[in-house]
């Protein structure tokens, strides 16, 4: 707790405190000496009193009225059921002024009070507002006093809804706040998953290789460096340009983007697609120990909207980081990417990644490291972004290893919602 806010409770505590002492005090005096003239004159005092408090004190004390004017509401009660009612015309009038400042008091706390302390001051004051009109009624029947009390309940409820639904719109809109910072902040880590783990697995591959290599042979240590240097150019370039997606809302797009580093203007650079997977692939087999081949069929590329093209390379990128942690002895990695029709006759994408890294013979921990990835994302955030693209993701042990099989739908309709 900062200085500032121990100051505004040092503050505001003992004006809090004088305010339900005095209102304590007042429901003391009500319940035996509400006989006296005029009617209702102890509960008019002490709600005035109250709002002239809070509204001197506005950004204060407003927080902090359920207390008082719970208080209140016992008081107004204490005067229903002991006082005597008026026996001359008119001099209900304190009630009355009373009922007004009540009302207007639960507009404040239903807006800015805790909440459960504004349901229970709300039910005090309704209970009271209710009934203090049944001692002024001449041989009241059930029917009569049950009409007065739902009657007056309806100002309660108003006020309520007048304090309330500020409430709940700023509630809304703190929580829509909150999920869309959530969504950002999946979307980081869905990239620094997909993108950077990748380089700098392959980073991790390459610094091994070029240890084993430079002692018998240095020669072969400098083609590793070179690919460690362009993979971690690879890492730097994905982690700037999440970077400038945080420091710049403007800096997207709907399919994902973000403006190019250092040109100053507009320009956006898509995240990487379906036209990158040669130069992924090549990286991956450069950096060894398995080999991998890319197979496109002819028009299979042509015509992917930028998500379903990002999706693409996204599945690709997460199925080759897989079998180069968990699938060290693969020797060959199959990516292809063709056009097939689903069973109502939509053309989509389907993109196949399988290696020959026994599938059958991994370790269950293997197994479910490959499913789950080391930030918990891995396949199973894969398959929600291969949902909300209208696609399906399937993986599993294929015939002497391991595949993963996105179908994707080959035109740009986005359905939304379907990610779980």
């Amino acid at each position: 707790m900062g200085t500032t806010e121990r100051m505004r409770q040092r503050d505001v505590g003992p004006a809090v405190f004088a305010a339900a002492a005095g209102c304590g005090g007042a429901g003391v005096v009500g319940a035996y000496g509400a006989r006296a003239e005029p009617y209702g004159v102890v509960p008019a005092v002490a709600a005035v009193a109250l709002l002239a408090w809070c509204l001197v004190r506005w950004s204060r004390a407003r927080g902090r009225l359920a207390l008082p004017v719970g208080l209140v509401g016992v008081l107004s009660l204490a005067t229903t059921l002991a006082g005597v009612p008026p026996t001359v015309s008119g001099g209900a009038w304190p009630r009355l002024v009373e009922t007004a400042t009540v009302l207007l008091l639960l507009v404040v706390v239903a807006r800015w009070a805790p909440l459960r302390q504004a349901v229970a001051a709300g039910a005090v004051v309704c209970a009271a507002v209710a009934v203090w009109t049944l001692p002024l009624l001449p041989h009241p029947s059930v029917l009569t006093m049950g009409g007065a009390a739902a009657f007056w309940t309806l100002p309660v409820v108003g006020a309520a809804v007048v304090g309330g639904y500020p409430r709940l719109m700023e509630h809304r809109r703190d929580r829509l706040v909150a999920e869309t910072r959530r969504s950002q902040q999946l979307e980081l880590a869905r990239d620094l998953h997909d993108f950077v783990a990748h380089d700098v697995s392959g980073i991790v591959a390459q610094a091994q290789a070029a240890r084993f290599v430079a002692a018998t042979d240095p020669g072969q240590a400098v083609p590793a460096l070179e690919r460690i240097e362009k993979a971690g150019l690879n890492a730097l370039a994905s982690m700037d340009r999440m970077v400038r997606m945080l420091h710049d809302a403007d800096g997207t797009d709907g399919a994902g983007g973000a403006r190019k580093a250092g040109t100053g203007d507009d320009e956006i650079e898509p995240l990487p697609g379906v036209d990158q997977l040669p130069g992924l692939v090549e990286r991956f087999t450069a950096a060894g120990p398995a080999e991998a081949g890319l197979s496109v069929d002819p028009g299979a590329a042509g015509g992917l909207s930028r998500d379903t093209g990002s999706t693409a390379y996204r599945v690709v990128v997460e199925a080759l980081t897989n079998v180069r942690r968990h699938a060290p002895g693969a020797t060959r990695v199959d990516v292809t990417l063709g056009r097939v029709r689903s069973a109502d006759g939509v053309p989509r994408v389907e993109v196949r990644v399988a290696d020959d890294g026994g599938g059958g013979t991994r370790t269950r921990a293997a197994v479910r490291r490959e499913r789950e990835g080391h930030g918990g994302r891995g396949l199973g955030g894969l398959r929600e972004r291969v949902r909300s693209t209208g696609g399906t993701l399937s993986y599993g042990p294929c015939e002497g290893g391991w595949q993963v099989v996105a179908v994707l739908p080959a035109a740009a309709a986005v359905v939304m919602g379907r990610a779980s």
